[in-house]
């Protein structure tokens, strides 16, 4: 019983953890060279901005949902359209869900290392590659 104790409390803390981490991010969004500001909307036409990492590969640009608060990926699957900032210049971009051997090649190009994964509770990760709209 004792050694049950002991590992919910571990548990506990460490969820207090991820929880903290996460939480942090959110609130603090760090920017840096290699992030960018996706804006989407909701069904209700609210905008939100969120900084996430920028990943080049090929000549194609992705974003990936590595933590558990994935609100702006949610709305982004919902509506596809979605504006991106870089380095103050701001476009239109349809995001589209990457799957298979694309998934793959980004993943690996881009991997995570382990302390962050520990860090983050070891979310799930979902990969969109971002296509510029094509003016009218």
């Amino acid at each position: 019983m004792k050694a049950l104790r002991i590992l919910v409390i571990i548990l506990l803390v460490y969820l207090g953890v991820v929880v903290t981490f996460e939480s942090l991010l959110g609130y603090f969004q760090p920017a840096s060279a290699g992030t960018m500001v996706v804006t989407t909307t909701d069904a209700d036409g609210a905008s939100f901005d969120r900084v996430v990492a920028r990943l080049d590969s090929r000549g194609q640009l992705y974003v990936a949902r590595n933590h558990w608060p994935r609100s702006w990926y949610d709305r982004a699957l919902e509506n596809p359209w979605v504006q991106i900032t870089i380095d103050g210049k701001r476009g239109d971009y349809q995001a589209v869900p990457v799957f298979g051997e694309e998934y793959a090649r980004v993943n690996a190009e881009y991997r995570l290392g382990f302390v962050f994964r520990i860090l983050t509770g070891f979310p799930t990760r979902y990969i969109l590659r971002l296509d510029p709209r094509e003016s009218a």
